[in-house]
């Protein structure tokens, strides 16, 4: 077998391969025997039909193709590594050449891994979010636990944003009433703007018992999308009544015996979860500064499929919500160009990240040693519910292994930038990430430990 590279591109090449009808025998008796195994010819056991027979019965084409179908992915595989090519995705192969006793000529275009110059990722200038949280930022969280022990009480006037009211709603597209824009006595929060278009203006100033007619478009459904008539009656209007912000408030809605009490927890417990969130925000800018100094060629057919299976996760995720994608872009306020203009760039980022990451890795020789991969392996199994040599198999079953050490890799490669990066808060003070993870290691307690996995989430 004889192979050849040329260059399409920073991220592209194409194999030539030529291998003589004699580098085909294995392949050939391979064919052979599969459709051997096949066909019941009579005076024969399967798998013990001789070729010329099968030849005759089958045709000696269609056994040729069996064998160049099998043949092709071994040829491929040992160009490549005989070729010392970094591939990435699958390969477009084209038979350019074949006849029975002839050589097996063909092409193979595939992305490969691009090379470039790393930059210096070394004290990399990282901003995060101040810690401390402001008494304006207490004062609202207390005033969103203070909505949490209102009560409802009748008003007789009419309906005002904020107020809650229960309502009969119909909608009809051409005097054809729509089942999915029906309700009846269903309570509402005006304001909230989570049923139809218009449905807020059209309740405020109603009082009980009134009705309001109003254009609006329908957001969900099979008519979603749509534009139709609605129709709102209000049965009966109810404001909050909020308790008053005192040591009796306090002792109802925690285990504090007064306000001030309350006030300096929820002040530590806002800033505690300031500090979890500046670690997360270290973790994504100083990637994100790495990102602007690199200059990385894009492997146009790598990033086509991330981007494919991309839009088809969030289309299938939107379909088991009963939504479509023109539908969700309209309750986000973008267009679905807008949305997949945002995929395509998280796909192209997401790619960038692994190459650089991936670089670094090599360039620092880092490994993931066998108690390393053993502790990641118990963590996944455990969040997804299963014994740990459940999913170790499963990873090594479906190929996995490889992806997962990668991933791993990337991890320390990114913890080792985390470590060099130059911290400062919004205020301009330095941020220490050793404290945060002392304070919030795995082994602190349990609650640490949700931490990790929903950081492992994102």
């Amino acid at each position: 077998m004889k192979s050849a590279v040329e260059t399409l591109g920073p991220t592209r090449v194409k194999l030539t391969v030529e291998a003589t009808f004699d580098d085909l025998k294995p392949s050939l008796d391979t064919a052979y025997r599969k459709i051997g195994q096949q066909v019941r010819i009579k005076g024969f056991r399967p798998g013990k039909v001789p070729p010329r027979i099968l030849d005759q019965y089958v045709g000696r084409a269609a056994v040729l193709e069996e064998a160049v179908n099998d043949a092709l992915p071994k040829l491929y595989t040992e160009a490549v590594r005989e070729n010392n090519i970094s591939i990435l995705g699958h390969p477009e192969i084209e038979v350019t050449n074949f006849a029975d006793g002839d050589q097996l000529v063909f092409t193979a275009e595939v992305d490969v891994r691009p090379e470039f110059e790393l930059p210096d990722y070394t004290n990399l200038p990282v901003t995060v979010d101040d810690a401390e949280a402001s008494d304006a930022f207490v004062e609202e969280q207390l005033g969103a636990l203070r909505e949490r022990f209102a009560t409802l009480k009748t008003a007789e006037r009419a309906a005002e944003t904020g107020d809650y009211v229960s309502i009969d709603l119909t909608a009809t597209i051409e005097g054809e009433n729509i089942e999915d824009a029906q309700a009846t006595n269903l309570s509402y929060e005006v304001g909230s703007d989570s049923l139809v278009r218009g449905l807020d203006d059209a309740i405020v100033g109603l009082q009980a018992g009134e009705s309001k007619e109003f254009e609006t478009q329908l957001r969900a459904g099979d008519r979603g999308g749509e534009a139709a008539k609605a129709t709102v009656t209000v049965r009966s209007v109810k404001q909050k009544d909020l308790p008053e912000l005192d040591d009796d408030f306090a002792q109802t809605a925690s285990e504090f015996d007064t306000i001030d009490e309350l006030r300096a927890d929820l002040k530590q417990r806002v800033e505690r979860i300031g500090k979890m969130q500046q670690g997360v925000q270290a973790r994504d800018r100083v990637l994100e500064v790495l990102l602007d100094r690199a200059d990385v060629p894009m492997p146009e057919h790598v990033l086509a499929d991330e981007v494919n299976y991309r839009k088809q996760s969030l289309e299938q995720q939107l379909a088991a919500a009963g939504m479509t994608k023109e539908q969700y872009a309209d309750m986000e306020g973008r267009t679905v160009e807008d949305i997949d203009t945002e995929i395509e760039t998280n796909a192209r980022q997401a790619i960038k990240a692994q190459f650089l990451l991936d670089a670094i890795a090599r360039k620092e020789e880092l490994s993931v040693s066998e108690p390393e991969l053993t502790d990641q392996i118990v963590r996944r199994a455990r969040q997804n519910g299963m014994r740990a040599e459940q999913y170790a198999q499963e990873v090594v079953n479906s190929g996995g292994l490889g992806s997962l050490m990668s991933e791993l890799l990337r991890g320390k490669a990114l913890a080792m930038l985390l470590e060099s990066a130059t911290i400062t808060d919004a205020s301009g003070r330095p941020v220490d990430l050793d404290e945060l993870t002392d304070q919030f290691s795995p082994a602190a307690d349990d609650e640490a430990d949700e931490t990790d996995a929903a950081d492992d989430d994102e």
